[in-house]
């Protein structure tokens, strides 16, 4: 029998029975965990996984019996041969599993014994994680203009020192950059749930997903506007306001192609541009911050309906068609 005695680690009687050894496994437990002992963790450590490598052990039928029979040391490889070679290799191993021998580990968190000669190194060998985990990200337009850090909380599964899942949670804090799209991952490694003891856990991945807005849509690294104007507007000249995302307040004046009216010579034959069902202005650096390009910007691209009157009297008819005739075709 070797040094470490695990049924009196466990405090436990030879014959103990499955409930028996369940029982008092929880009790020391609770007892020795470590995060129930702040002052000694580094003694509660130890102890619990001294509580834990017995349970482990006695608790497994085959383990145990191996353990009974050959102590601490049986456990660490395959027993020696009977003095005088008068028993088989095998036949120990075959009385409790078979005709396959098998060798075991001392390992707090071994698992069901492997095939002999596997060696010890490959039950601690981990296997890969799963496949990430992914959560969107819903962000705002303005959010996306601007950028923005993000808290979020996550509840993730793991599995403690004695091989049982338990659910911890965590904050993790996202910097969501200005410019970024529908789509951009933000990976935390290792931040999923963790299946089995000897599997890493999962990598979270985040997924920036974007609301919608009520005025604007986005194009790439384009903002799209709809504006809806008057044919007086349209022909005669306008200012249309929009609320930029990060607050400010944009004046676009349609009658000179989206400059500003003041700036203009006011020559009463300038050729200036007039606005129809379906045109589109074009303003330069109001688009989305380009992520890549500190500094740059697309463009905001303004289309317009037009509003039509639906009576007119026949002087203002008459003055119109005429004004048009004169107009030079497109």
């Amino acid at each position: 029998m070797g040094s470490v005695d695990y049924y009196e680690t466990l405090n436990v009687d030879r014959d103990a029975t499955d409930d028996d050894l369940r029982r008092a496994y929880r009790r020391l437990a609770m007892r020795w965990h470590p995060d129930k002992n702040p002052t000694g963790k580094n003694d509660a450590e130890a102890k619990f996984k001294d509580i834990t490598e017995a349970y482990n052990v006695l608790s497994d039928p085959g383990k145990r019996a191996v353990y009974d029979e050959y102590g601490e040391e049986g456990l660490k490889g395959p027993p020696p041969q009977a003095p005088g070679g008068g028993a088989d290799d095998d036949d120990i191993f075959a009385e409790f599993f078979g005709d396959t021998p098998f060798t075991y580990c001392n390992n707090a968190r071994a698992k069901p014994p492997r095939p002999y000669g596997a060696g010890c190194s490959e039950q601690n060998t981990m296997a890969p994680p799963p496949p990430p985990v992914q959560s969107n990200l819903a962000c705002t337009l303005e959010e996306l203009y601007v950028g923005v850090t993000k808290k979020m909380k996550i509840s993730r599964n793991v599995v403690d020192a004695s091989g049982r899942m338990k659910t911890e949670s965590e904050i993790l804090w996202i910097e969501v950059k200005p410019g970024w799209k529908k789509g951009t991952k933000i990976t935390f490694p290792g931040k999923g749930n963790q299946l089995r003891w000897n599997q890493a856990a999962a990598d979270l991945v985040f997924v920036v997903d974007e609301r919608p807005h009520a005025v604007y849509r986005r194009d790439g690294n384009d903002l799209v506007a709809e504006a809806r104007v008057t044919l007086a507007e349209a022909l005669g000249g306008t200012v249309v306001v929009l609320a930029a995302l990060d607050g400010r307040e944009l004046a676009v004046d349609v009658g000179c192609g989206g400059g500003k009216e003041e700036d203009r010579d006011q020559d009463p034959e300038e050729q200036v541009p007039v606005v129809w069902p379906g045109y589109e202005l074009v303003v330069p650096m109001e688009g989305m911050p380009i992520a890549r390009e500190p500094g740059r910007r697309g463009s905001l691209r303004i289309r317009f309906d037009v509003e039509f009157p639906t009576t007119l009297t026949r002087a203002a008819r008459k003055q119109i068609k005429r004004i048009l005739d004169a107009a030079p075709a497109s």
